[in-house]
């Protein structure tokens, strides 16, 4: 027996889940059409330009075939006059409709195409700057190969629709338009006659438009799952390879490759469905018409030249309905992808610039004061700092240690502003740095992860980071002052040997030696050191402490480091457990008073025992 209940409660869930679907793809459509019109709107005049090439291009596909029906109906007086004057002009008549539906099409096609590169171009460098600004929590769940599918995948699908389905789109709707009032304007009986077919068409549209629909939002998603794990798969293949995690990886992309080839099968099905309908209903029309028709000739109650004219009219009212079914594919993939990039757009940055940015005050030569003040932050439900209060007086260098998960990394980005507080003020000098623009913050904070990612390109090019257009002279004295010169030197090509994909080419000591170059020539007042050394040999670890007594004089430092070798050159320790300050001391004050740090120290000399 069933549960009538039940089954009235499932019911329900399904009709709210309906509710709530529709609700979020209308949504979706309103977001995306904001989109399309903002990128359009600088471009109106070119829009406006390329609308009346399309309606000249169709005014003279509707005049041809008017004109030969008025031709063929001026054959029996030509038999009796001999006269081809009023033909000659009928014809003259008609190569000029030809003519101009041709440079009216080649204009209209040719405006598209540039319209279609302009707004590409535009909403192609508005996503490279949005995902710039989005803030490291963005990034951490949004994959690269999601990115990767939003640049390339979704935007190839926005220029396909310009590049040759926009133009073929738009005809066809006009035409539709244009025909249908041709058709009634020439013989109404015959027009109700074709009007009969138009509730199957429309019924099968509005299916193949709502069906459709949802298969090109899943070709579009499956598409980025592909990508997706490609990038993955490439971008950890040391671990894949490490782990035997080919077979594994094999399976997974093949599953979904299979999920994509299926999404693409129902859109390819939704179309050999709705192509065939759409011409079936168009020949029943026609031979509908030419049957009605034909007798009403018989009849003597129509001329021939307006039959020919109505089936040429017919022929060409179907042609764009057919032209929508093959281009409505293209129409779908390029909505789904403009849905996923503004829904990208519409991400807020996490440090948005201030409406009025405020000015510091002039820096002196022992770097800037720094305050967090009853700072309270957390990552989602977790909260790490709970109540965060802390002075750095300018000029000192200022270690943070503690065990993982402490806070200490938080501490780093909250000052270099890669994330805002909950709560509570950081402060640059009395300035919070929320009231900074990112330029002026980006000269005065530097952070230096353990990454030391390099770009692609030369060495000089990586230190020029630090300041845009530096002199080769400047690059080479930062370079000299942390000791970083010798061995840029003793390279085949020197400061323009070409670093290989994120530095690979180089050591992790090299790496960390030209980011702190990099650094260096940026002179900023506050550098905060993450995890510089921990990737490190020892040999290497000793060559960056060398530089690292160089590049903190005359500012101020954090440091965050779990090898307590690079804590001895602060001049004061922070001991953090779950976001809160339990030790605050000089190293040597903290080894004598047998508190958190002296364990931290002596585990860490065991460890190198």
């Amino acid at each position: 027996m069933t549960d009538a209940p039940a089954q009235a409660w499932r019911g329900v869930a399904l009709e709210q889940e309906d509710e709530v679907a529709g609700k979020l793809s209308a949504f979706l459509r309103r977001r995306s059409r904001r989109l399309l019109t903002d990128l359009l709107g600088p471009h109106r005049r070119l829009v406006g330009l390329i609308f009346l090439m399309i309606v000249a291009a169709n005014l003279g596909a509707l005049a041809g075939p008017w004109l030969v029906g008025v031709g063929i109906d001026m054959i029996p007086a030509f038999e009796r006059t001999h006269n081809a004057g009023p033909i000659a002009l009928v014809i003259i008549a008609f190569a000029t409709t030809v003519i101009v539906q041709a440079a009216a099409t080649r204009s209209y096609i040719a405006g598209i195409g540039r319209l279609g590169g302009r707004v590409v171009l535009e909403l192609r460098r508005r996503l490279f700057a949005h995902f710039q600004l989005l803030p490291v929590s963005f990034h951490e769940h949004y994959t690269s190969g999601r990115v990767i599918s939003r640049q390339v995948s979704d935007m190839d699908s926005i220029a396909d629709l310009f590049d040759e389905s926009l133009a073929s789109l738009v005809s066809a709707l006009l035409s539709l338009v244009l025909l249908g009032g041709g058709m009634l304007l020439l013989d109404w009986r015959l027009a109700l006659v074709v009007m009969a077919g138009l509730p199957p068409l429309v019924w099968l549209s509005i299916w193949f438009r709502r069906e459709s629909a949802v298969a090109y939002r899943q070709t579009r998603t499956t598409i980025a799952q592909v990508i997706v794990q490609f990038v993955e798969t490439f971008g950890g293949i040391r671990a894949v390879q490490a782990f035997r995690r080919e077979t594994r990886n094999e399976d997974i992309f093949a599953e979904l490759n299979r999920a994509n080839a299926n999404a693409n099968l129902r859109s390819s099905r939704l179309l050999a469905v709705y192509f065939p309908g759409v011409t079936l209903v168009g020949n029943l029309a026609i031979g509908a018409v030419l049957l009605y028709g034909g007798l009403r000739v018989l009849d003597h109650q129509m001329q021939v030249g307006v039959l020919v004219t109505f089936l040429l009219y017919l022929q060409r009212f179907f042609d764009p309905l057919i032209d929508l079914s093959q281009f409505y594919s293209s129409f779908q993939s390029a909505g789904a992808a403009l849905e996923k990039i503004s829904g990208v757009l519409d991400e807020p940055p996490a440090v948005p610039e201030p409406e009025q940015p405020a000015s510091l005050p002039r820096a002196g030569n022992q770097g800037r004061q720094v305050r967090f003040d009853s700072v309270r932050f957390g990552y989602r439900k977790s909260v790490v700092l709970p109540d965060l209060d802390l002075t750095i007086p300018a000029g000192q260098t200022v270690a943070l240690v503690g065990a993982t998960g402490a806070g200490k990394t938080t501490i780093a980005r909250l000052l270099a502003r890669l994330y805002d507080p909950v709560d509570g003020r950081v402060l640059l000098d009395g300035v919070d740095v929320r009231d900074l623009d990112d330029r002026s913050l980006r000269h005065e904070v530097v952070l230096i992860t353990q990454e030391n990612f390099l770009f692609s390109g030369s060495i000089a090019d990586n230190i020029e980071l630090g300041k845009p257009g530096a002199s080769r002279a400047e690059i080479e004295a930062a370079a000299a002052a942390i000791g970083a010169h010798g061995f840029i030197s003793a390279l085949p090509d020197g400061y323009d040997e070409q670093v290989g994909n994120s530095g690979g080419r180089l050591s992790a000591g090299q790496r960390q030696l030209i980011s702190f170059a990099r650094a260096f020539l940026a002179a900023p007042a506050v550098l905060v050191l993450d995890e510089a050394t921990s990737l490190l040999d020892i040999p290497s670890e000793r060559l960056v402490q060398k530089a690292l007594l160089t590049i903190l004089a005359g500012r101020t430092a954090v440091i965050i480091a779990h090898r307590l070798s690079t804590v001895t050159i602060a001049d004061r320790v922070l001991v953090l457990d779950h976001g809160r300050i339990i030790e605050d001391g000089s190293p040597a004050e903290l080894l004598t008073s047998a508190g958190e740090y002296s364990a931290l120290h002596a585990s860490w000399q065991e460890s190198l025992a």
